[in-house]
């Protein structure tokens, strides 16, 4: 229950123990603005990214998204999609239109959110902590941030970095679940 686990929260505070907050503790909605809790997502890489459907790099992005989530996914690895139409206005859509326009343009399988703010006093909590963690603030469309299975961001790229360059990232977080899983064993 989310005011059970806050009181929680709020007692450890005043008990004097540091409140745990990583990324995975946060709700956000869904595409139909449904309240969800990101712990689903807890124990796999995630790479969140804010989206854009009328953007310069669109095409470009989520060929590489649905890319990565086919590869790497479901299992240990998923794409988080928050659109978000502070940059050039590239994202005037609602949210259902804008999950049907990748679904159908892209074939994308990741889960995409309900259409967020990523700038200024509105930001989304679950995006403020990824700007507070890695000390990087979107500039534009497709900032993505790559969230350790622990909730902590241990990297981040800008729209315009090649695949290329975050497959082999993704892998070796990847690789490290794998090995903890079988540690676990």
């Amino acid at each position: 229950h989310p005011q059970a686990r806050w009181v929680g929260a709020w007692l450890q505070v005043w008990e004097g123990e540091p409140m745990k907050v990583d990324f995975y503790s946060f709700e956000v909605k869904d595409s139909k603005g449904r309240i969800v809790s990101l712990e689903k997502y807890r124990g796999k890489a995630s790479l969140v990214v804010n989206v854009a459907s009328y953007c310069q790099h669109t095409d470009k992005n989520y060929i590489a998204l649905q890319e990565l989530h086919r590869e790497f996914g479901p299992s240990h690895f998923t794409v988080l999609a928050f659109p978000c139409n502070q940059f050039g206005e590239s994202e005037p859509s609602s949210s259902q239109e804008i999950e049907s326009f990748a679904r159908g343009n892209y074939g994308a399988t990741f889960p995409i959110f309900h259409k967020i703010k990523v700038l200024g006093s509105e930001t989304e909590p679950a995006f403020k902590f990824l700007i507070d963690s890695s000390k990087k603030e979107p500039r534009w469309n497709f900032w993505k941030y790559l969230v350790s299975p622990e909730g902590k961001v241990v990297k981040f790229w800008r729209p315009e970095e090649p695949i290329e360059n975050i497959k082999p990232e993704v892998a070796s977080l990847i690789r490290q679940i794998i090995m903890k899983k079988k540690e676990d064993l």
